[in-house]
C-alpha cells in the first residue's frame, strides 16, 4: 500500500527532524536517489522546516527585518514545496503512463501527489498534536482538548489513506485516470507579480 509507505517515510522524515529541531540543519535523506522514499523523505522535510517557519514567524517578539528575510525564505520554500508535488506526479505519469483507460474513467479532484501532499501535512499535525496531548508542563483540561483533536486527525489518516490507495488502484485499473496542471504561481515570477514587473525594463 503505497499510503502506508509514505506515511512510514513521512514519520521518519519528522523525526530525524526533531533530533535537531532546526530550520537550518541540512537534510541527510537516508534513501538512494533512484527510489520514491526518497522524493517523500525530502518532500516531507520541506514541510517540516517550513511548519517551523510558520511557527517562528508568528512569535510577536520577532524583529521586523528578521521576519521580512524568514517570509522570503518561507515562499521559497512554497515553491519548492510545489516543485516536488509535481516531481512526484512525474513519477505517477511514468509509472501508469502504458496503462489502458477504460471508457467511461473518470478524473479525480486532485492529483496522487497533492493527495501525499495532504497526507505529509496531516503526519506534522499529529506528531505535533500528541506533543500537546502528551505535554507535562500543560493542563489536564489542555490535554485532554488535544487528545480530542488528536483522535480526530487518526480518523482523518484512515480516511485519507484510504482514498489515496483507492485512487492509485483506479488509477492503476483504469478506471481513472490522471491529469496533472502546473500550479503557475505569479507572486515570484518576475513577469507576472506586477510588484516586480512595474518597474522592469522591456
Amino acid at each position: 500500500m503505497f499510503s502506508k509507505l509514505a506515511y512510514s517515510v513521512f514519520e521518519q522524515s519528522i523525526k530525524d527532524y526533531h533530533q535537531f529541531d532546526n530550520v537550518d540543519q541540512p537534510i541527510n535523506n537516508p534513501f538512494p536517489k533512484d527510489k520514491f522514499e526518497h522524493l517523500l523523505y525530502l518532500k516531507n522535510w520541506i514541510d517540516t522546516v517550513q511548519w517551523h517557519f510558520e511557527d517562528i514567524i508568528r512569535d510577536p517578539q520577532i524583529d521586523p527585518v528578521a521576519a521580512l528575510a524568514l517570509k522570503r525564505r518561507i515562499d521559497a520554500s512554497n515553491q519548492e514545496r510545489t516543485d516536488m508535488v509535481e516531481y512526484i506526479d512525474g513519477y505517477f505519469l511514468q509509472k501508469y503512463n502504458e496503462v489502458k483507460v477504460k471508457d467511461g474513467a473518470k478524473i479525480n479532484s486532485e492529483s496522487p501527489a497533492w493527495a501525499f501532499d495532504r497526507l505529509s501535512i496531516l503526519a506534522l499535525k499529529i506528531y505535533h498534536m500528541n506533543e500537546e496531548a502528551t505535554r507535562a508542563a500543560a493542563s489536564q483540561e489542555h490535554r485532554d482538548k488535544c487528545q480530542e483533536k488528536l483522535n480526530v486527525l487518526l480518523e482523518q489518516r484512515s480516511d485519507l489513506s484510504t482514498a489515496i490507495d483507492d485512487l492509485l488502484n483506479d488509477i492503476e485499473n483504469g478506471d481513472k485516470f490522471m491529469k496533472v496542471y502546473k500550479q503557475m504561481k505569479m507572486y515570484n515570477d518576475d513577469d507576472l507579480n506586477p510588484v516586480l514587473y512595474q518597474n522592469k525594463k522591456y
